[in-house]
């Protein structure tokens, strides 16, 4: 066997378990991984500009495409807790990402040394594993482990911290002779799938809940095949947007009291039974449990079996990955079709398209400043069905989902449970990495945008051509908005007169200027109008100069977005679309 260090097998493993893309920075207590990386050449790396940044560009790499796993590297101390927000928006999505930090020597973590850090103690809540490395023997070991467990069960981040001596520790290790381990995924019984599929056929009025657990298993297309020989309707929860397209005759469109439709929360309501595959019946999907459970059965399934009951406890709950539970069921199903024993559920399909025709909320708007519903409008017609959209949180995200399109899984990228500001801009470099042949369009209100603007320059310098939307109110808007209910408007105006831009009109930071400062192109627009040249303008310029283009939105300052405390109860600030012209790009159906 060969004889060699620590971070020379590790990277020789990261190559072998195909984990070739890092984002990071160097330090001191890194520099031996960062030698390793450098001698062998397989692993590329993108230079971030915040530790931060480059692990939500490793979680926007791993959500961009089947079986990727990200890798964020860093040095001791503050480069370890940069990452913790990051580990907690792939923790809380169950995104496989692998954080590898440098630390102080072995014999110094007791004694404060410089930048020493307990990193395995703090970041073990929001990972499905975490571990100070003391042993240099144990290196593979734990890199093995560290595979196996983010892609076993419910999938998340891990994070390994190398103390620099262990780092420089020679090992005997042969690459040749190291297997991945076996990555274990529980599987439903067809007993389990008789008895799901037997209450759904029992049922009037019966709905499919697709979550993110179908993306993640890259089970879209059986979930699509399943609905069709069903003829059952299909409610996307935010994580799973795109596991059916939403021109599909049975997308019945999302519910809940925020990134919802309409018709999606009125069908819902008349629902008798719902099975849920691969979600977790998060809060701003369901609202009060007592108004979405009331009447209706459920089925619920899920991969990790503590996610079971954990909301509300279900007629029948199964423990199962969701890409072998739709193999099961569609088996089932076809069965059931060939013997001709399907109820029909022709006349529910027609009544929840009825819902998906009638209503849509009005994006049809001319106001300057911009109302930001004609922003969405605008880029459906721009941006074809192939686009990824990147997302995280606030008024732009919320009115994005309502309005946006979204055509296939792992189309809409988001950060859902967390929503961590800043997220933005360095997911969509990462999403762009990992799918570099993709339409990649980033949305932002400004204050997500000024976050981790920095960032923009790591497009520029390693060519990551995408667009950034920024719809800019110079407003905390989702926080004004919750502040009514306190009758205040406290600390959350972005307004001020720039000095060195007049030209920006009281709206304050001048995003244009700053981010040409940092290498890339930037349009703003504030006429309605102009949008559809301004968006054919950025593609233009994304594919001259291989660099992000920003496209920066005025919007009127104030804007009150659909939302509530109720699916049965949703707020709507604007009008109803009565005709085609109050949105002509709203999605009806499609036989």
């Amino acid at each position: 066997m060969a004889k060699m260090r620590t971070v020379d097998a590790a990277v020789a493993i990261l190559e072998k378990e195909g984990a070739t893309e890092a984002f990071g920075l160097p330090g001191a207590a890194i520099n031996p991984f960062y030698s390793a990386m450098r001698a062998h050449g397989g692993i590329r790396h993108t230079l971030a500009r915040h530790v931060e940044g480059a692990s939500h560009m490793a979680d926007g790499y791993s959500r961009a495409a089947d079986g990727n796993i990200g890798i964020c590297i860093g040095t001791s101390g503050p480069a370890g807790t940069d990452m913790i927000t990051g580990l907690y928006a792939a923790w809380a999505d169950s995104i496989p990402m692998l954080c590898i930090t440098g630390q102080a020597p072995v014999a110094k973590l007791h004694k404060e040394d410089f930048q020493a850090v307990d990193i395995e103690s703090i970041a073990k809540p929001l990972t499905k594993f975490a571990m100070t490395i003391l042993e240099p023997g144990q290196v593979p070991g734990a890199f093995q482990k560290a595979f196996q467990l983010m892609r076993s069960g419910r999938p998340g981040p891990v994070l390994l911290d190398l103390p620099i001596d262990v780092q420089m520790a020679e090992i005997e290790f042969d690459i040749e002779a190291y297997e991945p381990l076996p990555v274990e995924k529980p599987k439903a019984s067809r007993k389990q799938l008789e008895k799901a599929l037997d209450l759904l056929t029992a049922a009037q009025h019966p709905l499919i809940v697709a979550g993110g657990g179908i993306i993640n298993a890259g089970a879209s297309a059986q979930l699509v095949e399943l609905a069709e020989i069903l003829n059952v309707p299909v409610i996307p929860t935010l994580m799973g947007w795109g596991a059916i397209p939403d021109d599909h005759q049975l997308m019945a469109g999302m519910v809940g009291l925020q990134t919802s439709h309409r018709y999606g929360n009125e069908t819902f309501l008349q629902s008798d039974f719902v099975i849920g595959i691969g979600n977790r019946w998060a809060n701003r999907h369901t609202g009060g449990l007592d108004t979405y459970t009331a009447g209706r059965k459920f089925v619920h399934i899920d991969i990790e079996p503590t996610q079971i009951g954990r909301v509300f406890s279900p007629d029948l709950g199964i423990t199962s990955d969701a890409g072998a539970a739709l193999d099961g069921l569609l088996e089932l199903a076809r069965e059931r079709q060939a013997a001709k024993t399907l109820p029909d559920y022709s006349g529910w399909v027609a009544e929840c398209q009825e819902r998906k025709g009638s209503l849509h909320r009005k994006t049809n708007f001319d106001n300057v400043p911009i109302k930001p519903q004609r922003v969405y409008q605008e880029m459906n017609k721009a941006f074809g069905r192939d686009t990824t959209y990147v997302s995280t949180i606030g008024l732009s995200q919320i009115a994005g989902a309502q309005m946006l399109h979204v055509f296939g899984a792992r189309k809409w990228i988001n950060a859902g449970q967390a929503g961590p500001l800043g997220w933005t801009g360095p997911a969509a470099l990462g999403v762009v990495r990992g799918t570099p042949d993709a339409t990649v369009v980033a949305l932002s209100g400004d204050y997500d945008f000024q976050f981790m603007i920095e960032e923009l320059a790591v497009g520029a310098q390693f060519n990551l051509p995408y667009i950034h939307v920024v719809v800019n109110n110079s407003y905390l808007g989702l926080i004004r908005q919750s502040q009514r209910g306190f009758n205040m408007e406290q600390n959350v105006s972005l307004a001020f007169e720039n000095i060195n831009s007049p030209e920006t009109n009281g709206y304050g930071v001048d995003h244009i200027k700053v981010a040409e400062g940092l290498g890339v192109k930037a349009i703003r627009v504030e006429d309605p109008n102009d949008l559809p040249a301004a968006f054919d303008k950025a593609k233009a310029l994304m594919g001259e100069f291989k660099v992000p283009v920003v496209v920066e939105v005025i919007l009127e300052k104030i804007t009150n977005i659909s939302m509530g405390v109720e699916i049965s109860g949703v707020n709507e600030f604007e009008e109803l679309a009565e005709t085609a012209a109050d949105a002509p790009t709203a999605i009806l159906t499609k036989a």
